[in-house]
């Protein structure tokens, strides 16, 4: 019986690094995204896509379910869909006896990947059902709670420009989202290679890398990576200069944001930290990588009140403005009145 070789930050930058090419064998450009929800798989967290239809959420996934030979489920959110559509419910069933017992069928959240197609389609009832598995990585169905397959990520899609017939998502469901990335329109050269790609008879195909024991290990040693103090200050400082009552945050969080970051907030920069340091091959988290995750660990948290809306301000412009304003040395808030 042969044994994979330990963990380390070295084999850890080179899986990763292998995984990012077998998706870039499947999807033109779009590095950034890939990056970001490569890290919240590291941290076991989950991710919020936003972008208009048509450019690869979906394959991006499924391409991912291949490459690290997870399950993939697909939830395609609509007004009529209900809760037990997605954890799933109980069966009355009859043997060959003719004896009757119930049996439960698991819905398509007890697979490893899931995408949560359009979300803000479904009503909050539903939307909810997602809830206690993306905290608790568990659901309660009849009275008996069950354990989703680990390692585990919900990434849910929106459509930022279609919002007629929607629900957006409560801010308690946003907080659950690790992260949040838009997907951007690819350039033309980009454009060409995907429609090159995609037309043609051959496509190509994504090669497995790891399996789910290999990835749980590299999840379990993200966990491990060691940070500095002051990295942990500069992420609490930027969470606590997002709330708008804060002395020391800045102005335009002060004037637009009606409530800011939760702790959670706090945690998603931390972990994500730990696990971009690793994939830069690194053994130690800094305040940089800190501070490149914070649009997508921030952003959605901000709760922004009318005057943003009526002055076209848009909760990046406020994490950038926080990140000039907020700087590394703990030695204060830049532009604080």
């Amino acid at each position: 019986m042969t044994t994979s070789p330990p963990m380390n930050p070295e084999r850890y930058a080179q899986l990763a690094q292998a995984i990012e090419g077998q998706v870039r064998q499947v999807i033109v450009g779009q590095e950034q995204v890939v990056r970001t929800v490569l890290t919240a798989l590291l941290c076991e967290g989950h991710v919020l896509l936003e972008g208009v239809p048509g450019l690869g959420k979906t394959r991006l996934l499924t391409t991912l379910s291949e490459v690290l030979q997870l399950s993939f489920g697909r939830i395609q959110f609509t007004p009529d869909l209900m809760p037990a559509d997605v954890v799933g419910t109980q069966v009355l069933e009859s043997d060959a006896d003719g004896n009757r017992s119930f049996r439960f069928r698991p819905g398509p959240v007890f697979n490893g990947l899931i995408l949560a197609d359009e979300i803000n389609r479904a009503t909050p009832k539903t939307q909810s059902a997602l809830l206690e598995a993306m905290a608790e990585r568990s659901v309660t169905v009849a009275g008996t709670t069950r354990a989703v397959p680990r390692p585990f990520l919900v990434m849910a899609t929106q459509n930022p420009i279609e919002q007629e017939g929607t629900y957006p998502l409560p801010e308690a469901q946003l907080d659950r989202f690790m992260f949040k990335a838009t997907v951007p329109f690819p350039s033309a050269d980009e454009l060409v290679q995907i429609i090159t790609q995609t037309t043609g008879l051959h496509q190509n195909q994504p090669a497995a890398v790891v399996d789910a024991a290999t990835l749980a290990a590299m999840i379990g040693l993200t966990r491990q990576v060691p940070v500095p103090q002051d990295v942990v200050r500069h992420a609490v400082d930027l969470v606590v200069c997002t709330q708008p009552d804060n002395d020391k945050s800045p102005k335009a969080i002060q004037q637009y944001v009606r409530a800011g970051a939760s702790p959670r907030g706090a945690q998603a920069l931390i972990l994500g930290a730990k696990a971009a340091a690793l994939l830069d091959g690194r053994p130690s988290a800094s305040s940089d990588d800190v501070r490149r995750l914070a649009y997508a660990a921030l952003s959605h948290r901000l709760v922004l009140g009318y005057e943003a809306a009526a002055d076209g301000t848009s909760a990046e412009d406020l994490v950038g403005d926080l990140l000039e304003n907020v700087p590394t040395s703990g030695s204060g808030v830049r532009g604080a009145p």
